[in-house]
């Protein structure tokens, strides 16, 4: 039976970060159109609203997201024709990647079981990534004969460089969460009990940093495998003006300053 995308994707907030889980633990979190949506629109949520100050995307049961499930995509209005899988890539998979890299508070992953296809970028999108003990990492595409999507072959190599990124894309094998730790793909790996109070742990950690410069940090990390140390060094300054303008900025000077724990309030 097909619950409502509230029910799919549970959602909360607590102590400043928001909680998105993934839970149709009986399909190992394979995502549907309508879990997608959501997820894009809570990540939206988050970047707008000053109550949050951090995201945590995470599922229920053994698997984190084991790909996508199409069942419940809207209807083909008839005969496919030449642009149709395009548009539906960059409508669909893409949108939910560029949702986490474009999300304005970090966002962390907690991995919990099998990440495949479109589930293992969804978390490699993230900012950080923990993964418990039995987390494996799968680029399921050359299984059934596809391109990765979901901007695989643009975050692979930006992650662990194009050779090991081709192994893995060539070859489709399960990556352990050890191994996954051991080639950068995860920030650290715990045992599965874990997992849920560590993700916390740095959530609420992050919550309590100056939000605006997390998110021009996350915003100039990103942009700078993309553009020329000219470009990257231009948004430094650019980001540098804009953050000295924050209220959690002048915070961090005045502690300093007066020699105190600084008292960040995301704005």
């Amino acid at each position: 039976m097909t619950g409502t995308p509230e029910d799919e994707v549970l959602h909360r907030t607590d102590n400043g970060v928001s909680w998105i889980t993934l839970n149709r633990p009986g399909a190992m979190n394979a995502v549907t159109w309508d879990q997608r949506e959501r997820i894009i629109a809570l990540l939206a949520e988050a970047s707008a609203d000053p109550a949050v100050r951090a995201v945590v995307v995470t599922a229920a049961g053994r698997g984190f997201c084991t790909g996508a499930d199409l069942r419940g995509a809207p209807a083909s209005p008839g005969e496919r024709v030449a642009g149709d899988v395009a548009r539906m890539i960059r409508l669909g998979a893409q949108r939910l990647i560029t949702a986490v890299l474009d999300c304005e508070k970090p966002v962390v992953a907690a991995v919990n079981g099998t990440a495949a296809g479109i589930g293992a970028h969804l978390a490699l999108a993230c900012d950080l990534v923990i993964a418990a003990e039995s987390a494996r990492f799968i680029e399921v595409f050359v299984r059934r004969g596809l391109v990765p999507d979901g901007g695989g072959a643009y975050l692979l190599p930006r992650l662990i460089g194009p050779q090991k990124a081709k192994e893995l894309m060539f070859f489709g094998d399960a990556v352990p969460a050890a191994e996954a730790e051991r080639l950068g793909l995860v920030n650290r790996v715990v045992p599965d009990e874990e997992l849920e109070a560590t993700a916390r742990e740095w959530a609420e950690r992050l919550a309590q940093g100056p939000t605006r410069a997390l998110a021009l940090t996350k915003q100039l990390v990103n942009a700078s495998l993309d553009d020329g140390r000219a470009a990257a060094l231009a948004a430094e300054a650019t980001a540098q003006e804009i953050n000295m303008a924050t209220a959690d900025a002048n915070e961090g000077v005045a502690s300093f300053v007066e020699r105190r724990t600084p008292k960040y309030l995301g704005r």
